[in-house]
């Protein structure tokens, strides 16, 4: 499925929207280039979990890790900055990732693994300055389901710059 936004609050409204049917235990992985939008997408899925708005949503790259509370935590993970491959037991990571939350991982390819064989792969591009092509990858069939729902439900939304849904 993919989803067009044009514009950075679309953008935000699209994460946002994501997270209503978003679980305990659910992995969310985000690859895009440098500034494909992924710091915006993720404030909406915070703010879709119910993190206060006035909570400054921030891209963890030197932290690693920016963990926020709402009816979920989320655990936002940055692995821009690792080199080859390196393995979520070797970082500590195992509690966030089997716990809970929700993961949201912005660079995931830099794991060798340790991701479950469900969880939804969001591949953003830019396509403009202010428009960015979303497709999601359901990997599993409880993500299958639900993104199908979601398209279903978030297609009037964004086909026509349409604030219906809102």
């Amino acid at each position: 499925m993919t989803v067009i936004t044009t514009s950075p609050a679309q953008t935000e409204q699209l994460g946002e929207r994501l997270a209503r049917i978003l679980e305990g235990g659910d992995i969310v992985t985000l690859q895009g280039d440098l500034g494909a939008g992924k710091t915006r997408f993720s404030q909406g899925v915070a703010f879709g979990l119910g993190v206060e708005r006035s909570y400054p949503i921030t891209s963890p790259t030197y932290t690693i890790l920016n963990e926020y509370e709402g009816r979920l935590p989320l655990y936002h993970f940055d692995f821009y900055r690792f080199g080859a491959e390196s393995d979520l037991r070797e970082l500590g990571f195992e509690e966030q990732f089997y716990g809970r939350g929700v993961c949201l991982v912005e660079w995931p390819q830099r794991l060798a693994a340790g991701f479950s064989e469900e969880y939804l792969e969001i591949r953003i591009d830019l396509l403009g300055d202010d428009a960015r092509s979303f497709t999601l990858i359901p990997h599993g069939s409880a993500f299958e389901a639900r993104v199908v729902s979601f398209g279903q439900n978030i297609k009037k939304c964004f086909d026509h710059d349409s604030v219906s849904c809102y």
